[in-house]
């Protein structure tokens, strides 16, 4: 079953939940794309988003668990918050990577991580309001591979990232 795999991490982010949630997205790009599933981990948002009375794809809703390990393993793509570790964990697990900005933050670091992980080739980066275009244009082919279990080579672009040299 082909699924998609949505984090926002340890904070809200309801606006990315309620984007992926809507008949469009669900109807129009997931299911024309021949998504069957949705998992959403919704941190501390909204537990219950609003979705069409009978979705086109079967969802999956939760807050956290412990890991997140297995929902990348098992996701066809993942839509992701800009956090680090959400981040650095989907690349190296191979998972193509549409990261969402999230414009509501203060002295947004994640906009400048995304920035560079889309500049490299690594993932697809948007906001809220271009992500169903992102997701409709997007080919997963062309993304490039970010070396994985290589963390000194991460915490070195990061460091570059945020000014650390």
């Amino acid at each position: 079953m082909k699924s998609v795999f949505v984090t926002v991490g340890t904070t809200s982010f309801d606006d990315l939940i309620a984007t992926v949630c809507s008949p469009v997205t669900l109807q129009q790009v997931l299911q024309s794309r021949g998504y069957e599933k949705l998992v959403l981990q919704v941190g501390r948002g909204e537990l219950n988003p609003a979705l069409p009375s009978s979705p086109p794809v079967a969802v999956e809703i939760f807050r956290f668990k412990d890991s997140l390990a297995e929902d990348v393993r098992r996701a066809d793509l993942v839509i992701s918050h800009a956090g680090a570790g959400s981040c650095l964990e989907t690349l190296e697990e191979g998972k193509p990577l549409v990261v969402v900005i999230n414009e509501k933050l203060m002295d947004n670091h994640q906009l400048e991580l995304a920035k560079r992980l889309h500049k490299g080739g690594h993932v697809f980066c948007c906001n809220c309001s271009t992500l169903v275009e992102t997701l409709q244009s997007m080919d997963l082919s062309t993304l490039k591979p970010f070396s994985p279990g290589q963390p000194e080579k991460f915490a070195l672009f990061l460091d570059n990232v945020f000014g650390f040299q």
